[in-house]
């Protein structure tokens, strides 16, 4: 029969040789390093505590902001809108303005050149007025002065028509 020979062998030396220098190791933390690392730990845990604090503060701060430029943004909008009707209001009533005066100014021009074409008419009435006065004046010397036949007559009065 074969024979078997460990291959983990147990030496109760070694054992509480290890045993021994973890225990060892153990004692020698806690006196010398526990304190120091626990310290140290706590800062770090402090820091990383305020580094989260100031992120939230960083974004509730930076969701305010958001909050003050969105209502910015909607009374910008809001101006924007009121600034464009007013413009058009304005723009409105001055183009009705503008129109209204050019036609009170046409109306007038208007009524000035009727006034002028009236007073042409009367010129040129009493023109002709006075023109027919002359060829009457000058039919009636020249009948004044011969003695009319009835065929001297329709000779005048045609000469009188061409004259007109």
């Amino acid at each position: 029969m074969p024979s078997f020979s460990p291959i983990v062998g147990f030496n109760l030396s070694t054992v509480l040789f290890t045993l021994t220098n973890t225990l060892l190791i153990l004692f020698m933390y806690k006196k010398f390093m526990h304190d120091k690392v626990c310290a140290m730990l706590e800062k770090r845990r402090e820091l990383i505590a305020a580094d989260l604090n100031s992120a939230e503060q960083a974004k509730l701060s930076a969701e305010e902001k958001e909050k003050q430029y969105s209502n910015l943004l909607a009374g910008s909008r809001e101006e924007a809108e009121r600034i464009v009707t007013a413009a058009t209001v304005n723009a409105t009533l001055k183009e009705r303005e503008i129109i209204s005066g050019a036609n009170q100014e046409a109306a007038r021009i208007l009524e000035k050149a009727n006034e002028n074409i009236e007073l042409e008419k009367k010129r040129v009435v009493n023109e002709i007025k006075n023109q027919i006065s002359e060829l009457v004046i000058m039919t009636a010397s020249a009948v004044a002065e011969k003695e009319i036949s009835e065929k001297d007559n329709s000779e005048l009065i045609d000469s009188f028509l061409v004259k007109i």
